[in-house]
C-alpha cells in the first residue's frame, strides 16, 4: 500500500471508531478533542497540539484512544518485538496532561493504543499501570463480520465505563 493510501486508511480507521462510539454510546461524551499542555509557567511556545483521535468521557472517567493503522503493530529490535515507543510516549503524555485538568477532583483517566489487527504472529494485547493510570494496547480485528467488530468495541467501552449501556 502506498503512503497516501495508508494515510487515508488510517484516517478512515480513526473516524470509524469515533463515529461508532458517537452512534452507539449516547451517554458518553465522544469527541476528537485537543488536550492542553499542563504547563507550570504557562509558556507553550512551539509545543505541538495534542490532538486525540477518540476521547470518551462519562463524568470524571475518561478513555483516550489513539487509533493506529500500521502494517506492523510492533517494532523489532535485536530480534525482540516491542511496542512502537513513540506511540506509547504519545498516549502516556495525553493521559497525564488530561488527568492534570481535573485538579484535585477524583478522576480515572486511561489511555489505549488500538491497532488495526494485522496477520503478524505477534499481536499486542497488554494492560499496563503507569504512574497511576491504565495504559492498554489492543488490536481490533477488522477481518471479522461487523457484529464481531462491534462486540470488540463494546467490550472496550464496558471495561472502562461501569454500567455503560449501548443504545439500540
Amino acid at each position: 500500500m502506498d503512503f497516501l493510501d495508508e494515510q487515508r486508511m488510517c484516517r478512515l480507521y480513526e473516524k470509524f471508531i469515533l463515529e461508532y462510539y458517537k452512534k452507539h454510546y449516547p451517554k458518553l461524551t465522544v469527541s476528537a478533542s485537543q488536550i492542553p499542555w499542563s504547563l507550570d509557567d504557562g509558556i507553550g511556545d512551539m509545543l505541538p497540539v495534542m490532538q486525540s483521535d477518540i476521547h470518551l468521557q462519562k463524568e470524571n472517567t475518561v478513555l483516550i484512544i489513539d487509533a493506529k493503522y500500521y502494517s506492523n503493530t510492533t517494532q523489532v529490535q535485536f530480534d525482540k518485538h516491542t511496542l512502537h515507543s513513540n506511540n506509547l510516549y504519545q498516549i502516556f503524555t495525553y493521559v497525564k496532561n488530561r488527568e492534570y485538568q481535573f485538579g484535585d477532583e477524583d478522576n480515572k483517566v486511561s489511555g489505549m493504543l488500538l491497532y488495526a489487527r494485522t496477520d503478524a504472529l505477534i499481536q499486542p494485547d497488554n494492560v499496563y499501570q503507569m504512574h497511576g493510570n491504565q495504559i492498554s494496547v489492543k488490536t481490533l480485528d477488522l477481518n471479522k463480520p461487523f457484529d464481531e467488530i462491534a462486540k470488540q468495541l463494546d467490550e472496550i467501552a464496558a471495561a472502562h465505563f461501569d454500567g455503560i449501556e449501548k443504545a439500540v
